[in-house]
């Protein structure tokens, strides 16, 4: 069934919350490919920074349900000029099946025409070899640049080895 996309409130919360970390962090995430389980412990997110997302007017969660039940999302941030893309999650149970592509497809034309972007940007941990290769193969470049991994703040979780960093992937939208 095709998912049906809408813009997050604030009562999805919890169950955004939840569908990052069950894509990302513990066990759970091992039942999909995205997992970041054998790099991190700890949170991937939490309610203050997702509801930050959702209430924040240069922002958007983008949502996709499938049998009403939500199963996919992303964070979209204009930047002006251009689109951040973070916070994708999708469903482990539900990965591998092109719902994750149809996300980002969406995403992307969400940033065109909602904000001109001519390009989106988006950090990824650069050790995540597999799913760097994966957005490559949807059009985005490699930038080579790289940023810290903010290590000491659990927020954004507990490293497993102390040579993380993110780089920045571009894809150009029009």
């Amino acid at each position: 069934m095709e998912p049906i996309f809408r813009t997050a409130a604030a009562d999805d919360v919890p169950a955004l919350v939840a569908l990052v970390e069950s894509a990302y962090r513990g066990e759970a995430s091992r039942a999909g490919w995205t997992t970041e389980a054998d790099l991190l412990d700890g949170q991937r997110t939490d309610p203050e920074a997702v509801a930050a997302v959702v209430h924040d007017p240069r922002s958007v969660m983008l949502v996709a349900e499938t049998d009403g039940a939500l199963t996919a999302c992303c964070q979209l941030e204009d930047r002006g000029g251009h689109a951040y893309f973070g916070m994708f999650a999708v469903s482990p149970s539900q990965q591998g099946g092109g719902l994750g592509r149809r996300v980002l497809a969406e995403a992307e034309r969400r940033a065109r025409e909602r904000w001109g972007a001519a390009e989106m940007r988006m950090t990824v941990i650069s050790q995540r070899e597999d799913l760097i290769a994966w957005y490559v193969r949807r059009g985005y470049t490699r930038t080579g640049e790289t940023s810290p991994f903010p290590y000491g703040d659990e927020r954004f979780g507990l490293p497993k080895r102390d040579d993380l960093v993110f780089e920045l992937l571009v894809k150009k939208l029009r």
